[in-house]
């Protein structure tokens, strides 16, 4: 529970109503974190601001149960202080017994509770989990940059692991809020989102997956052909009598990782063209006549 949620309107700050989704509030932050990140707005105090501000804001709309209890801090909108000098946020019911009509000694014993003895034994808290996102193209993801995140007024770095795949949550200990009563601080969780690539598509953690088209006389008579990979390009042997859908393994040709290197899966298709030169008509017609009885569906019984 914080003071300045009472001070602050995270929805305004989004620009989105109260109601809204965790995918319109997401979309909100992204666009408002595009427009006034420091790296697109240099020496510009102003957005610096701004940008901060929309952290703070997604930080808290963006975990469900903190949202809960930052609306149900709005809604009833008040706090108290110990003791110690800190804030804490009080309800009615739990000084007057959740609403059950009270005795003058149950409520004296209530705040007794609240400002004495329990203030005075509070155990130490961790301080609070922050969330964040950050985008990375694909080929970035595989090197494993280090990018800032901003928690509050403070920049952190975060070291992305080589060859990160889409959606992974990265966590940074003890570098979120800051505990209270000698309690530790929080944790930062960054997901990671991973941008595609023209060519390549991923499977599992480390494998690349590409597809590749051939000729029917490469995929009758075989032939060796050249497929691009993510640092150059390199040979590889189509057997004789390949039918298309096939697919076969370059190994250690995949996305490196801490762990290991994945393969690259190359799936071969039969490309068939539109139209013929009167050559390729005459040598197709040549292999119709040279063809045998072999009937690819017979199998179908008909």
């Amino acid at each position: 529970m914080r003071k300045e949620w009472l001070d602050k309107d995270y929805y305004a700050e989004l620009g989105v109503s109260k109601d809204a989704s965790q995918k319109e509030i997401k979309k909100a932050f992204r666009a408002l974190a595009r427009k006034f990140h420091p790296d697109n707005n240099p020496k510009n105090e102003r957005a610096e601001t701004k940008f901060k501000e929309i952290n703070e804001a997604y930080e808290t709309l963006s975990d469900k149960e903190v949202r809960k209890e930052y609306d149900h801090a709005r809604e009833m909108g008040y706090f108290v202080g110990d003791p110690g000098g800190q804030q804490q946020y009080v309800r009615v019911e739990d000084i007057f017994g959740g609403g059950q009509s009270s005795s003058t000694q149950d409520i004296f014993t209530g705040f007794q509770d609240l400002f004495g003895t329990a203030g005075r034994q509070r155990r130490p808290q961790q301080g609070a989990d922050v969330t964040g996102e950050i985008s990375l193209s694909f080929h970035e993801a595989l090197s494993g940059p280090t990018r800032e995140f901003y928690v509050g007024d403070q920049s952190v770095k975060v070291k992305i692991p080589k060859g990160v795949a889409d959606g992974v949550r990265v966590r940074v200990t003890g570098k979120g809020g800051p505990g209270s009563n000698g309690g530790p601080p929080g944790d930062i969780y960054v997901t990671v989102h991973v941008g595609s690539h023209p060519v390549f598509d991923r499977k599992g953690s480390r494998d690349l997956t590409i597809d590749v088209p051939i000729r029917y006389s490469e995929a009758a008579a075989g032939a060796v052909i050249t497929v691009p990979t993510l640092n150059g390009s390199t040979k590889i042997k189509v057997p004789a009598g390949t039918q298309g859908g096939t697919t076969l393994k370059i190994s250690g040709k995949g996305i490196e990782t801490a762990k290991a290197t994945g393969d690259l899966l190359v799936t071969l298709h039969i490309a068939v063209p539109t139209s013929l030169s009167d050559k390729e008509r005459a040598a197709l017609d040549d292999l119709k006549a040279a063809e045998t009885d072999w009937d690819p569906r017979a199998y179908l019984g008909v």
